[in-house]
């Protein structure tokens, strides 16, 4: 009923719009340093996972291996606060909780710095995007990045811990969350299984 974690090295990364063609949010492009070891959830949050900690499944695409999906920023945040009651994780240092924005880049460009983990080509063969398919894919259903993490692009949405910006300027670098700026709104990442290309990208 926990995740499944992936260690993730401690590195540096230039994060942002590194191609000239993104949004406005994504700029300035700026150096982080990732200087800690982080788990990474290897797959998205499965319907199963959620059943057996929330003891509901809201989502509209049934599945036991789906994603969970159709859940908001304070669901996540009380199954988070479950999943660290149960496992004795309170108040610890290692506790679970959602990614920040720079800390989601940079292990979902994996020491890449093209548009996609793979390269900056884009098909079917690498992720659920585009509407091709009505619903959200069983976790792993394509290859995992470089740093063994699955789904990091596409499927379903992927809310980071950071307050909402509309640019880079002043973020730090660090891999802490940004915590100024909407807090009632964070950065969405990934893309999911009705994005197109451009919403795809790692940045």
């Amino acid at each position: 009923d926990c995740p499944e974690m992936g260690v993730v090295p401690a590195g540096s990364f230039k994060m942002g719009d590194l191609s000239g063609d993104g949004y406005k949010s994504e700029r300035p492009p700026h150096r982080v340093a990732i200087n800690y070891y982080m788990a990474v959830g290897k797959y998205e949050i499965t319907q199963k996972q959620w059943r057996l900690m929330m003891g509901t499944n809201p989502s509209l695409f049934k599945g036991e291996n789906r994603p969970v999906e159709q859940v908001s920023w304070d669901d996540i945040q009380d199954y988070l606060r479950k999943l660290n009651r149960h496992l004795g994780f309170v108040g610890r240092s290692g506790r679970y909780r959602l990614l920040s924005e720079s800390e989601w880049e940079y292990a979902a460009r994996a020491s890449t710095s093209s548009k996609y983990s793979w390269g900056n080509d884009i098909d079917s063969s690498r992720a659920n995007y585009g509407g091709e398919i009505d619903k959200p894919s069983p976790v792993g259903s394509y290859p995992a990045n470089a740093f063994g993490l699955y789904d990091m692009l596409g499927n379903v949405l992927e809310l980071t811990k950071d307050c909402w910006s509309r640019s880079y300027i002043d973020a730090p670098s660090n891999g802490r969350a940004r915590t100024v700026g909407d807090c009632s709104a964070h950065p969405l990442r990934g893309g999911s299984m009705d994005s197109y290309p451009p919403d795809m990208r790692v940045a």
